[in-house]
């Protein structure tokens, strides 16, 4: 691996270990003898005042495990969901892992397990809800008259679609008892408050993880116009067409709306987001002589066109060298071929197709979360020197990229960027180094 791939990749770890949930939670709890300080507002707790914990994503381990290291002077309980190996030890509350990206069996046990435990929540108990991007297939439930398989069915139409992360989950939102706001009026009139990792660009707090403690803004009529543009609503469960129509002709509720009495005792934070990843990354990278500029924490569109963006940037920059060109968001991909990879690793092959030519510019996207796609890479590094690498291998980068397998492309010349489970998620970081 070159300095220039190894300096990109420790960019990218810094990026991630400034969003980590045992850096984040200490600022925000802070306890006192007769409540809780929760993100600068006070919390007061009686003497039968129950602490209970849940929550759900990629982090949600890890925000439980920092909430514990705490050592508060109140008994917690409670459980959280996570993602296959993405649990940690815990000595008060009960971690459950399930399906991600498209949920299974263990998410709706778990989601049951929890909504039974916040029935039990009376009026002067406190639940603290620790949410993460993940959520949306961790948390999981279903329409009466459907099933597990029809909702499996409809995330992976979604996610092969090219639709955007406030599209998916305004579709998922419409299909839960549970999420857009619907958790919180269930443990209305207790004290709830969620302490939320990012995972959406613009951090709209309704969006992310579909927003399970957050009125919802969107309806039933805006979930069937997403499916319509997709051209998806006569590819989803004949179940759920029914459900979503019931909706849209009004013979069910819609979610609960901004205004509703049932959020009076609810309070959201935000504590993490790519910005701060995005600051943490460009104060490493200036530490270490980049010029360092950064461009976006709010990209998004398709990653062929942003990584040919930022290629082109790279190329055509006349500013002060090395420089580091620092960006954040969430790309999407149209998922037409049958090869192995996620958006990230798509970026870095459209990137490296450009940038052939440029052996001074290395580029990388990776997630946060440490997963790119339904793979073990967190995405990808590359440059004329990996290209030229492929090159004598065979390898023909368009091929590759036309069947969406930038994963097996870049498995043989070492640009797979492997984290393992990060246990946070503020979406993905993409960067080009220009050296001299």
């Amino acid at each position: 691996m070159s300095d220039a791939t190894s300096i990109a990749i420790s960019i990218f770890k810094q990026a991630v270990a400034a969003v980590q949930p045992e850096h984040l939670i200490p600022r925000q709890v802070h306890a006192q003898d007769n409540g809780l300080w929760i993100s600068g507002k006070f919390f007061p707790l009686q003497k039968n005042s129950r602490i209970f914990v849940t929550g759900a994503g990629k982090a949600a381990a890890a925000m439980a495990q920092a909430l514990e290291a705490l050592d508060l002077p109140y008994e917690l309980q409670g459980l959280v969901i996570t993602k296959y190996e993405h649990a940690l030890p815990l000595q008060h509350i009960k971690v459950m892992e399930a399906g991600h990206p498209v949920p299974d069996e263990n998410g709706v046990q778990a989601t049951q397990q929890m909504m039974e435990l916040l029935t039990k929540v009376a009026r002067q108990d406190l639940v603290l809800f620790l949410l993460s991007g993940g959520a949306s297939a961790l948390l999981i439930d279903y329409p009466p008259g459907s099933s597990l398989q029809d909702v499996q069915t409809l995330f992976d139409l979604l996610l092969k679609s090219g639709a955007t992360i406030h599209e998916m989950n305004t579709v998922r939102k419409h299909i839960s008892a549970v999420k857009g706001g619907q958790l919180a009026l269930k443990v209305y009139p207790a004290t709830l408050c969620t302490l939320i990792l990012s995972d959406v660009v613009g951090d709209d707090l309704d969006v992310i993880g579909s927003g399970p403690t957050v009125p919802d803004p969107s309806t039933f009529a805006d979930t069937q116009a997403i499916l319509e543009k997709y051209k998806l609503l006569q590819k989803i469960p004949v179940s759920l067409q029914n459900h979503l129509q019931q909706g849209a002709n009004h013979t069910i509720p819609d979610t609960p709306k901004p205004g509703d009495p049932g959020f009076k005792t609810t309070r959201n934070y935000l504590i993490g987001s790519n910005r701060i990843a995005l600051e943490a990354a460009a104060q490493y990278a200036t530490a270490q002589g980049y010029h360092t500029t950064l461009l976006s924490s709010e990209v998004t569109g398709n990653a062929h066109t942003l990584a040919q963006a930022l290629a082109q940037q790279a190329i055509r920059w006349t500013g002060l060298r090395p420089a580091c060109l620092l960006m954040g968001g969430e790309s999407t991909v149209v998922v037409t071929g049958q090869g192995l990879g996620g958006r990230n690793q798509q970026f870095a092959l459209a990137a490296g197709i450009t940038l052939q030519a440029y052996p001074h510019i290395t580029l990388l996207s990776a997630g946060t979360d440490g997963t790119d796609g339904p793979t073990d890479a967190a995405g990808a590094v590359v440059n004329a020197a990996i290209m030229e690498k492929a090159a004598s291998l065979g390898l023909q980068p368009e091929s590759y990229l036309e069947n969406n397998d930038a994963y097996h492309f870049f498995a043989p010349v070492d640009g797979l960027i492997k984290t393992g489970p990060t246990q946070t998620n503020v979406m993905d970081i993409m960067m080009a180094l220009i050296h001299a």
